[in-house]
């Protein structure tokens, strides 16, 4: 598996640093990560529904550390650089808007 696609829309809020789109092998996507700066520094966290209990459940995520550790590091150094390039300002799309480019699109036609 290989992260083909990483879209950053980054925020203006204290905790939560960015929405992230993933794409997986030019043809799954994977909507609503989230950039956290959390007490140990910047993290990827997956998205999550919230129970009628209260509590979060991952709707999707890595089987094993190794896994996350690939995509936490292509997510995170994505993020970097789209902050970088746009000096750490917000992004004018929202993420639930269709933000696939077009090559990511035609591997569903």
């Amino acid at each position: 598996m290989e992260i083909t696609e990483v879209k950053i829309f980054p925020v203006n809020e204290d905790k939560l640093k960015a929405y992230v789109t993933i794409v997986l092998d030019h043809c799954f996507v994977v909507r609503d990560l989230k950039i956290i700066n959390g007490s140990t520094g910047l993290f990827v966290a997956m998205p999550s529904k919230k129970r009628s209990d209260g509590s979060y459940k991952d709707i999707a995520h890595p089987l094993n550390k190794s896994t996350r550790m690939v995509m936490e590091k292509k997510i995170l150094e994505s993020y970097l650089s789209e902050i970088k390039k746009t000096g750490g300002a917000e992004s004018p799309v929202h993420p639930d808007e269709d933000d696939l480019t077009e090559s990511a699109q035609a591997g569903n036609e």
